[in-house]
């Protein structure tokens, strides 16, 4: 007779079988057997969604995390909708552009169009619900790769959606109209269509980022063949960005946020009069500030840190080649590898107090501090010598989160654009919030982004003669909110209000006020 550790065993063989590319597991109930089902279930490792539907999970999982949902999201979708309806549904020209936009965050309420839907509202898990609405789908349907998910062509959706879309969602619109060509696609859907309002709004969007030709060509066609047209722009405001022709979104994406979120900053948080002009002293400073920091940093990451630990690193004590209670331990891997991080970053500031561009040194010497950081746990075997070697080659989740981090691909797209933004950006304080922001939203390591993050934002803070600044752990959940609500809505107001919370600076004096 079988033992209950061979029949869960068994069981998770099953559970295997039903594993994407990406170890995710979407089942109908109808696919499984009872027998395996309340086995899964029982022990953790499958997560209703909706009567009749399950989720791969984790057993450690505790109630009401939201991550299995999160990181399921998409990929439910997908395997749902094509159950449902097979081929013939799509999601709507909105929800379409902001997927091609880079745009991933999970919605509250996500729309499938196809001509066999009920019109009914299915609730998922964690507040979000499935609408399938009965109405006739896309003329062409385009299937992203990434989660099987049935869009709207690029140039459709740009047509179809609706005039407030280009209010609502100004970075998205502007991204996709950034990805067409020419006209030639937009053209055939609206002469075959007879659209001329739609046309009239498309020629003022594009005219709005700069691209004339495109918008010319649409109002001379159209007019040449008959049609009365007048052009209309969508937009609220006008572009401030050169306009130029990318073949990734997530390069016009981080410039647009990037040129938005900065007019906030600005408005929010006070210039420094400060400057450092005696670099040792500065660095003195700095020095003062490390048990602190470490303590919390490491601590906002999950690591057991003592003061006692961080002493002993800091001193020299920390010696695991005679110490076989230091060697075991991989909270001792990371203090020390914060030790040697925050040492790289001295020196960093150091060259930017010496005169060389603040944004250029993170592009030179970030990939010094990412080894630094890591490097003690290569030594001893925790990680391969190769994770070192450059950006994630893995998607990656961040847990609670509804926002999800760049793929592999794309990350090496976003990296040159936040480097390029750095290098040319004249604010201390928005290279400071926006290079930290910017950052943890690309995720570009495995681990280490928090750390890393604040470090870009205290060596820019330090540029402009602002104050080290120091995250509590105490504070990690206000934190984490704040850069949730600047991922998923785009609004970087309450994280630029609680990084200047922490700053203990006096900016109508020409002095400087240590941290405590």
């Amino acid at each position: 007779m079988a033992t209950v550790q061979e029949n869960l065993a068994n069981s998770l063989k099953e559970l295997q079988k039903f594993q994407n590319s990406h170890s995710l597991a979407i089942i109908k109930s109808s696919e499984i057997s009872k027998v395996y089902l309340a086995r899964l279930i029982n022990n953790g490792f499958l997560q209703e969604v909706m009567k009749g539907w399950y989720i791969s999970s984790r057993p450690d999982a505790l109630p009401g995390d939201t991550t299995n949902w999160y990181t399921s999201y998409w990929h439910f979708v997908s395997v749902y909708a094509r159950h449902r309806f097979k081929e013939d549904w799509c999601l709507t020209p909105e929800q379409s552009l902001s997927l091609y936009s880079g745009h991933r965050t999970v919605p509250t309420q996500i729309i499938l169009r196809t001509p066999k839907g009920s019109n009914n509202i299915v609730q998922l898990l964690h507040n979000t619900s499935l609408l399938d609405i009965k109405v006739k789908n896309a003329n062409s349907i385009f299937n992203e790769p990434q989660f099987g998910l049935n869009l709207y062509s690029l140039q459709e959706a740009l047509i179809e959606c609706s005039p407030d879309f280009y209010k609502m969602d100004e970075i998205a619109a502007r991204t996709c109209l950034s990805l067409i060509a020419d006209a030639s696609d937009i053209l055939r859907i609206l002469l075959e269509k007879g659209q001329t309002k739609k046309a009239g709004r498309l020629a003022g969007a594009f005219r709005n980022i700069g691209n004339a030709t495109i918008a010319d060509e649409i109002i001379g066609t159209m007019k040449s063949l008959g049609y009365s047209i007048r052009e209309e722009d969508p937009f609220e405001t006008s572009s401030t960005i050169v306009y130029e022709r990318v073949t990734s979104p997530y390069v016009t994406r981080l410039k647009l946020m990037w040129q938005t979120m900065r007019n906030d900053v600005m408005k929010l948080f006070p210039e420094s009069e400060n400057s450092y002009t005696d670099v040792d002293t500065c660095m003195k400073q700095i020095e003062e500030q490390y048990k602190q920091d470490a303590y919390n940093s490491l601590s906002i990451e999950g690591y057991k840190v003592t003061n006692e630990l961080i002493e002993k690193v800091k001193s020299g004590e920390w010696k695991p080649e005679v110490n076989s209670s230091d060697l075991e331990q991989k909270n001792a891997m990371a203090a020390r590898g914060y030790w040697q991080a925050f040492q790289a970053v001295k020196t960093s500031i150091a060259k930017i107090l010496q005169g060389s561009n603040p944004g250029k040194i993170i592009s030179d010497d970030l990939r010094i501090w990412y080894r630094e950081l890591f490097a003690p746990s290569v030594s001893i075997g925790l990680i391969r010598p190769a994770d070192l070697a450059g950006y994630r080659t893995h998607q990656v989740y961040i847990k609670g989160s509804m926002h999800t981090p760049l793929s592999p691909d794309a990350v090496r797209e976003a990296m040159p654009v936040l480097f390029e933004l750095l290098e040319y950006e004249p604010n201390a304080a928005v290279r400071a919030i926006l290079g930290h922001f910017i950052f943890v939203y690309i995720h570009p390591y495995m681990d280490g982004n928090g750390r890393i993050a604040r470090f870009i934002m205290n060596s820019q803070f330090i540029s402009g003669g602002y104050n080290w600044t120091i995250v509590s752990v105490e504070s990690r959940n206000e934190y984490m909110a704040a850069l949730e609500k600047a991922s998923v809505n785009g609004d970087i107001a309450d994280f630029t209000k609680f990084i200047l919370s922490l700053t203990n600076t006096d900016f109508s004096k020409n002095t400087k006020i240590k941290s405590t």
